[in-house]
Formats: structure tokens, sequence, C-alpha cells
């Protein structure tokens, strides 16, 4: 799964995806620094996975990972042409879901690009260009919807859904904010609109602002903003998790109980992207491997089968399944046997996060 960094020039967005990624992408203080897109893979952070290593001492301790794409800053005309617009929106559309970086510190040594600070403007630019690419698309598809209905009258349905999401656009509003029933839903996915994809804010602020975050005028403006979105805030100092991302484990251990933080903003950063995306982890635990495997919520398990090799997939008979917290609870998969706590379940069970799981096969 793919994630695009985006933000105007500046706010911090490249700084963050070294931090991500520690993959060196190169940062300045000047617009257009990132024209290629940088691409890092990390590792989703998951306790579950440190504690089933001490249960199970593997010879090999196996991560979800998330790849993060840090994209062109973009400015307003992107969907004209202008910048490099036409290549920052080309990298948006390969994109699973968007992480947007928003400014909300001052600082006088950095250049804004609109020359003040003002989140909810920033974030205004960056979506009005998509609404617009968006338009341009919807107009397209209306145009031949339009001509193959002279031939078959289900095209109906499209030309509908079309103008509704065509209505939305040109009112300012994401296509994300619209409730679509499961029919709609599958003719959208062909569209490949970009503000359907879901979206997660990152209110970038400075060291000072931190320890009140949650709370600081500048952020709450873009919650507001966000829930109007259907779209998700995490606000974090990228400063200090650039400082955090360069430390050994102990150090960052202690900079955190510092700063009063139970975790990283990264690590947080990390985790919803990955359930903004819908996704959750099945794990598999013995002495080679213990693994999270990813799947989107609501995978059956042979689907799940299918994740760790296609003939599992293909000669499935049932799953053993024994959740996280019950396992932890009992201290070892024996006693959770003899607790009836390992389930036996078939073609039909719905995978649940956390599931620890053998599947039996025959092929």
């Amino acid at each position: 799964m793919k994630l695009g960094i985006v933000g105007l020039p500046n706010v911090g967005k490249s700084t963050l995806f070294n931090s991500i990624t520690k993959a060196g992408a190169e940062c300045a203080n000047y617009p257009f620094c990132t024209i290629e897109p940088n691409v890092g893979v990390v590792p989703v952070p998951d306790e579950r996975l440190d504690n089933l290593a001490k249960m199970y001492n593997p010879q090999k301790v196996t991560h979800a990972i998330i790849e993060f794409v840090d994209i062109a800053g973009l400015v307003k005309g992107a969907s004209r042409g202008e910048g490099l617009g036409n290549k920052f929106l080309s990298h948006i559309r390969e994109t699973d879901a968007i992480c947007e970086v928003v400014r909300c510190f001052e600082n006088s040594n950095i250049v804004h690009v609109d020359g003040n600070i003002d989140p909810i403007r920033d974030i205004e630019t960056i979506n009005l260009e998509l609404i617009f690419a968006d338009i341009e698309t919807v107009n397209k598809r209306l145009d031949k919807a339009r001509k193959n209905l002279k031939a078959d009258k289900k095209y109906q349905i499209e030309i509908d859904l079309l103008e509704k999401i065509k209505n939305t656009l040109e009112a300012g509003m994401s296509a994300r904010t619209i409730d679509f029933n499961e029919e709609e839903k599958e003719l959208v996915k062909d569209m490949f609109l970009l503000t359907t994809k879901p979206i997660l804010y990152i209110a970038n602020v400075s060291e000072e602002q931190l320890e009140n975050a949650e709370n600081d005028e500048l952020v709450l403006k873009v919650k507001e903003y966000a829930k109007k979105e259907k779209a998700e805030v995490i606000p974090l100092c990228v400063k200090i998790e650039e400082e955090l991302s360069s430390l050994e484990e102990q150090d960052k251990k202690e900079m955190l109980d510092a700063l009063g933080l139970t975790e990283s903003g990264l690590d947080k950063v990390i985790k919803k992207s990955y359930d903004l995306l819908g996704l959750m982890s099945f794990l598999t635990a013995g002495e080679p491997e213990v693994r999270a495997w990813t799947i989107k919520k609501g995978t059956k398990a042979p689907e799940a089968a299918g994740k760790i090799h296609s003939d599992i997939q293909r000669g499935f008979i049932k799953a053993e399944i024994v959740s996280y917290d019950d396992l932890m609870k009992e201290g070892s998969m024996l006693s959770a046997k003899e607790k009836g706590l390992v389930r036996s379940e078939g073609k039909e069970y719905i995978m649940q996060d956390g599931d620890i799981v053998l599947f039996k096969f025959n092929v």
C-alpha cells in the first residue's frame, strides 16, 4: 500500500519523509527541492510482534509495511500544469491515500510560499487543485456516458452519479464527502478520482506548541476543516521527529519520556495511515518466524491464507485461530488450547485484527 506525502513547498514535508524512512531525501529551504518523488518502505510499529517474539524466540520477526512517497511541493495552478503540477497530480494518482503536511508554526527563517501562516488556506490550495483535476475527469466521463446512453440505458445510473459528484466538486467539496451506496462505490472505484482518496492531515507544530498541540488554535482549525472533509488529523513537531529518528532505541525512549510522550508522532502517523487504508494484520507465530500479514478489513480466511501462499488458499481446509489477547493472557498456546480458546474456522470466517493463525490445507 502506498501513501503520498504532499504539501506546499517548505512546510516540513521532506523532513517528515526523512524522519519516517531515514532515507535521506534531499531537503532544503527553497521551493521544488523535491521533483522526482522519493520512496521509502517502513515497518508498521506493532508491540504484539515483540511480545510474541519473547514467547517463541523466533529466528526472524517480520512487521507489516507501508510505502511512503515524498511528492513534489504544489502551488496554485497545478491542475493547469503550473509549477510541477502535472507530475504532482500523476504521482498522487498512483497512491492509495494522502498524507498532507500543513504548517502550523511561525518561523521567520523558513520562507512560506504565500508569505504568511494560514493552514486552512494552504489546505484549500491543494484541495482545490485536486478538485479541479477531478472536475476535468468527471466532465470527460460524462461526455462519454451521454454518448453511450443512446445505445444503452444502463449508462443513466453512471450519468446520475457523475452529476452528483460534479455538483459536490463545483461546491468546493471533495468527492470523499459524498455518502455513496454500494453500487455507486463500485462505479466510483473505476473513476480514479483524486478527492476520493483517504486523507490524513499532519499539523506541523513548533516544539513550544507541542505540549498543548491538540488544543492549539491553528490545529483546532485544521481539525474543524478535516471533520467536514471526512479526514483525520495528527499534530506533531516534524523537527523533534527528525531528532528522534536519528537516536538509538534507548535514547529515543528517554527523549520521549522527557517530552511526556508514550510514542513518537511518526509511530502515530504510520499506525493511523495503516488504519486509514482500511488495513489490519493477522499474525503467524512459531520458532522460524513471527510475522504480521497485511489484509483489508473484512477479508475471509481463504483470501488471508493466500497472502502467505496461493497453494494454501487453493487447498484451504480450515484455520486454527486464537486471539492475541487470549494467548497473552494464557501465556502459551498449550494453555490456550486447554482452555478451549483455540477455534477452528472455515471458509466464511471473517478475519479479525490480531488473529494468530495456523492454516490447514491440502494440495
